[in-house]
């Protein structure tokens, strides 16, 4: 069967639509209360199209957070990795604590300990592309000698990174840019990086 160029702009509207309602829906009511029912009457589509394109509420949100994030944060490189991560931790605290998005990747979060297809598919299209930039930005400053050549870039990402993630998680967002300035110089440091003047 031959799908024609107008049912294939319904679909992706129609597709549109629902993901719209999904990180709204996550905003007014919270990941919990969020319902596939709720996401298809808000988007006006039928629960079985949106099961004919996702498997379960996790997976529409989800795909609604990665489209919305994808180049929201992109990595600076100034030159200076210490401005440039202090930039990107910045960044990313900001999104994860600001609605939609943080009430959808809290969601997300919690919902990953109970449904491993969901864990995989977040880290594949979440965290590893997202780790993988961090460790370029890196390996590019170590290239520079801005970070010592033993250093163990994949664990300072994890060292960098963490904190917020686990303030996320606890509801107490790190978005004070000198907790954040604290939080890159003591790794940097732990990592043989002489301080700044």
């Amino acid at each position: 069967m031959i799908t024609s160029p107008s049912s294939l702009r319904r679909s992706e509207r129609s597709r549109k639509a629902t993901l719209e309602a999904a990180l709204e829906l996550c905003t007014e009511k919270g990941y919990g209360r969020v319902t596939v029912e709720a996401i298809a009457a808000r988007a006006g589509v039928s629960k079985k199209t949106i099961y004919r394109w996702w498997p379960s509420k996790s997976a529409v949100i989800l795909e609604a957070f990665t489209e919305a994030l994808v180049g929201t944060t992109p990595f600076a490189d100034t030159g200076d990795i210490a401005a440039d991560l202090r930039a990107n931790l910045a960044g990313a605290a900001k999104l994860v604590s600001t609605p939609p998005f943080g009430p959808a990747y809290a969601g997300i979060l919690s919902e990953m300990h109970h449904d491993d297809a969901l864990a995989q598919t977040v880290r594949a299209k979440l965290v590893d592309p997202r780790c993988d930039e961090a460790v370029a930005r890196l390996r590019r400053a170590q290239e520079q000698g801005q970070i010592p050549p033993d250093a163990d870039l994949p664990l300072v990402v994890e060292m960098l990174y963490a904190p917020m993630y686990y303030r996320h998680v606890l509801r107490k967002p790190m978005q004070d840019e000198g907790e954040i300035a604290a939080l890159v110089a003591q790794v940097l440091r732990a990592i043989g990086v002489p301080p700044e003047p």
